[in-house]
């Protein structure tokens, strides 16, 4: 049976006043709404320690991570989660992308300058199924690592619609779908509109594009693959050969998400993020963290930050913590074609 994870629970409240304007929440107690004295207490505590200039970014208690954030002044979100493996970097990221989301939907004007709270609140609804999709476990990894993801589709696939659905292939392994009614025609998609839209793009887009991963080393049950340069990635819960051993591939993408944020928030930040917090073994060492590693009972973990790429790799229990590096190695250079890394 599959484990079950814990809930994440999704608060947005009005900066000044503290009014709620939603909750969204997952997993077990979902379908409860939270009580508005547990709302207000949340919300209070940060209040108080704003007015005592004091910033409250987090708190954790026995089972559940908390932590705020305020946008322009105007909009508060709050976000709870018992998930094991819950972390300040990755409910920031979830923060983050909500309000972008809520951004994208509104525009930020409305946000900033709130005239009507009511109508407000009504037109959030249309931001709901966005922001569910955060809240949701995911297999992908685009809205923690915030890059581009590219998707490999497998040769031959067809997808048949009650509209038409038309495939042009832009590059080896990349295809651009396109769902249309009766027109345009296809000559005229693959003549006119593609080399006009696309063309412009297929330097770009040929970073993205990645051999498939084929021959990774045995043990490897999960991989997240950043191209630094191009903020683009790659990633599979089952790569060819991983076979169905361990981890189920919902547990495998939660587990590599869970790595990430720990590596991302301690020892691989993007250029001009903050810096991570140090632990006392890193204070006597002048240099970065370029490779690390996590082992458990259930799988272990490995990644590498390279000039070009970082790659993140879960692997199966019973791979040697001795050979993690040299296969880390093995299998970046697979997924790469650089011989040099």
């Amino acid at each position: 049976m599959e484990e079950q994870g814990g809930s994440v629970t999704l608060l947005c409240l009005t900066a000044s006043s503290g009014v709620p304007l939603f909750c969204r929440s997952v997993g077990a107690p979902s379908k409860h709404q939270l009580p508005f004295s547990v709302i207000g207490s949340l919300n209070g505590v940060h209040m108080f320690g704003a007015n005592l200039d004091v910033l409250l970014t987090a708190a954790c208690t026995a089972n559940t991570h908390v932590v705020w954030r305020v946008f322009h002044n105007s909009i508060t979100l709050i976000v709870l989660s018992s998930e094991e493996g819950a972390s300040d970097f990755a409910l920031g990221r979830l923060l983050d992308n909500t309000f972008s989301a809520m951004v994208l939907i509104l525009g930020l004007e409305e946000l900033v300058n709130i005239r009507n709270i009511e109508r407000l609140k009504k037109d959030l609804r249309a931001c709901y199924k966005l922001i569910d999709s955060f809240l949701a476990p995911l297999e992908r990894s685009g809205d923690l690592t915030q890059c581009v993801e590219c998707v490999p589709v497998p040769h031959g696939a067809a997808l048949q619609v009650p509209h038409r659905l038309l495939t042009c292939q832009l590059l080896p392994g990349l295809e651009a779908c396109l769902i249309c009614g009766p027109s345009p025609a296809l000559h005229t998609v693959e003549t006119q509109l593609v080399p006009r839209f696309w063309k412009p793009l297929l330097e770009p887009l040929q970073a993205c594009v990645r051999p498939q991963p084929h021959g990774l080393p045995p043990g490897v049950l999960a991989f997240l693959l950043i191209q630094r340069e191009q903020r683009s990635s790659q990633s599979s819960v089952q790569p060819p050969g991983s076979g169905q051993e361990g981890l189920s591939p919902r547990r495998r993408a939660r587990a590599l998400r869970h790595f990430y944020a720990l590596v991302a928030a301690r020892y691989f930040p993007w250029e001009g993020s903050p810096a991570p917090p140090q632990e006392p073994f890193q204070a006597g060492f002048p240099h970065r963290a370029r490779h690390c590693y996590v082992v458990s009972a259930t799988h272990k973990a490995y990644a590498i930050h390279a000039p070009q790429h970082q790659l993140f790799l879960l692997l199966a229990p019973h791979v040697p913590t001795f050979a993690l590096r040299p296969l880390a190695t093995r299998a970046l250079r697979r997924l790469t074609g650089d011989a040099a890394c």
